[in-house]
């Protein structure tokens, strides 16, 4: 197979998985195991955190929305809570990797982010690593275009911008969820579990050496 290209997903890739630090959030608070995955993925279009990645609420109305949606599985979490949680540490290796990849394909990057870097405001750091954004040929945040994975037309933005055959590309995320419309476009997809084992999957699917 030729790959022209390889697109990453960013946080839960590039750094480590949120999941983690809301495993650890929920133990600390006494919370009913998975509430906040559990409300992430409950009307996963069009919930409050879809609506705040499309940047269509703010912050405060993105609080108050995931406290209620929360609260009707089982526990309430405020939403604000849950922000600093998406500050992950970035996996060296995988750096690496696109630094290789980047001499040999075009690299891009899809990720569904939040407006005004909400993060950034509340914990004093910036969820991205500007050097590490500046390997990618392009980047695509769901916060500046109003679109976020798994809508198929920011998949397809991708592909049109970088001008690739969606057959010739393969695409990284954690969540499967994300991974059909690429998978349904003629991507190789890979679900990134770890670092060791993107890489194991990128190197077969690329024939480079990663490490």
């Amino acid at each position: 197979m030729t790959i022209e290209a390889v697109i990453f997903d960013f946080g839960g890739v590039l750094t480590s998985s949120p999941f983690e630090a809301f495993t650890r959030f929920e133990t600390e608070r006494g919370l009913p195991a998975d509430i906040i995955r559990r409300t992430n993925a409950a009307n996963h279009l069009e919930n409050a955190w879809a609506r705040f990645e499309r940047a269509e609420i703010d912050i405060d109305a993105f609080d108050e929305l995931f406290a209620t949606e929360s609260l009707a599985l089982g526990a309430e979490v405020l939403g604000r809570d849950v922000l600093p949680l998406l500050q992950g540490h970035l996996r060296p290796e995988m750096v690496e990797a696109l630094k290789r990849i980047k001499g040999q394909f075009k690299t891009g990057c899809i990720t569904n982010n939040l407006p005004a870097n909400a993060i950034g405001s509340l914990t004093g750091r910036s969820l991205y690593i500007a050097e590490v954004m500046v390997l990618f040929d392009h980047v695509i945040e769901s916060a500046k275009i109003g679109l976020r994975k798994p809508d198929p037309r920011i998949y397809k933005l991708m592909v049109e911008t970088l001008k690739v055959d969606p057959a010739k590309c393969v695409y990284l995320d954690d969540l499967g969820v994300n991974l059909k419309p690429a998978r349904a476009m003629g991507m190789t997809t890979i679900k990134v579990a770890s670092g060791a084992q993107a890489i194991a999957e990128l190197e077969a699917a690329t024939g480079l050496k990663l490490t």
